[in-house]
C-alpha cells in the first residue's frame, strides 16, 4: 500500500498546480465531493438528517465548506461550526466560505454545548486540522475533542483526524477518534502505526484528480 509523508503530499499538491496546471480549487472541490459521498453513505445512503461540520482555518476547513454545500444541495440539514474567525480565511478556503455564506447556510461558533447528547447532529464532520498539525492543539480544540467523544456520535474525518500527526501516527495532545477517515491522494505514513488505529476508523483513499504519474514520481524520488 502506498503511504506518503506530509512533505510528499505538499510536493504533489505544488506540482499538480505549477506543473500540471491544475487549479488548486479544483482539487479542493474533488476532495469535498469525496467527503460528501462518504457522509451520505454514513447517513444510510439517504443524504438526509442533521450534519454538524466543525471547521478550522486552513485547507481542511475549505474542504469542509465545500462539502457543506454539496450536502445541503443533496438535502442534508447542515450546520457549520467555526473554531476560527472568518477574517483568517485565505485563498480557496475563503472562496468556499463566501459561497456557503451566499447560500445562507447556518454558521455558528464551535462550542462544547453543540455536542450535548440532546442537541448533537446525526453525523459530525471533522474539518478542523489537516496534515500540517505536528504539535499539541490549544483550546478550544481539546475541550471540543472531549465533547465529541462524549457525544458518541459517528465522526467523519477529512483527510486526517484532527489532532493526529500524519507522519508519526501519534497524537501530540488531544485528538478526535473518527468512525471513518476520507484521506486524499494516498494514506499517510503515520496511518500504519499502531498508535493511529484508535483515531482513524475505516480509512478510504479518495482520488482528487492528481495525475497518477505525478504521485508515483514523487514517491520514487523520495525513496531514492
Amino acid at each position: 500500500m502506498l503511504r506518503l509523508t506530509r512533505a510528499q503530499i505538499r510536493e504533489i499538491d505544488r506540482q499538480a498546480v505549477e506543473r500540471y496546471n491544475m487549479p488548486s480549487i479544483v482539487l479542493m472541490e474533488n476532495a469535498a465531493r469525496a467527503v460528501a459521498n462518504a457522509a451520505c453513505e454514513m447517513l444510510d445512503n439517504k443524504c438526509t438528517g442533521e450534519v454538524l461540520i466543525l471547521c478550522g482555518a486552513g485547507h481542511n476547513a475549505g474542504d469542509g465548506f465545500a462539502a457543506a454545500r454539496h450536502l445541503a444541495n443533496r438535502g442534508a440539514d447542515v450546520t457549520i461550526a467555526l473554531l476560527n474567525d472568518p477574517g483568517s480565511f485565505e485563498g480557496d478556503t475563503l472562496v468556499n466560505w463566501e459561497i456557503v455564506r451566499a447560500m445562507n447556510l447556518l454558521t455558528i461558533p464551535a462550542s462544547p454545548e453543540l455536542l450535548e447528547a440532546d442537541r448533537v447532529a446525526m453525523l459530525i464532520i471533522d474539518a478542523i486540522f489537516g496534515i500540517g498539525l505536528n504539535r499539541p492543539p490549544v483550546e478550544p480544540f481539546p475541550t471540543l475533542a472531549k465533547a465529541i467523544a462524549k457525544s458518541a456520535r459517528p465522526v467523519l474525518a477529512v483527510d486526517v483526524p484532527s489532532g493526529l500527526d500524519c507522519d508519526t501516527g501519534a497524537a501530540p495532545g488531544d485528538a478526535i477518534a473518527a468512525t471513518r477517515t476520507v484521506t486524499f491522494v494516498a494514506e499517510k505514513v503515520g496511518f500504519a502505526k499502531v498508535s493511529a488505529r484508535r483515531y482513524l476508523g475505516r480509512v478510504t483513499v479518495a482520488d482528487i484528480g492528481v495525475p497518477r504519474q505525478l504521485i508515483d514520481e514523487v514517491a520514487r524520488a523520495t525513496m531514492g
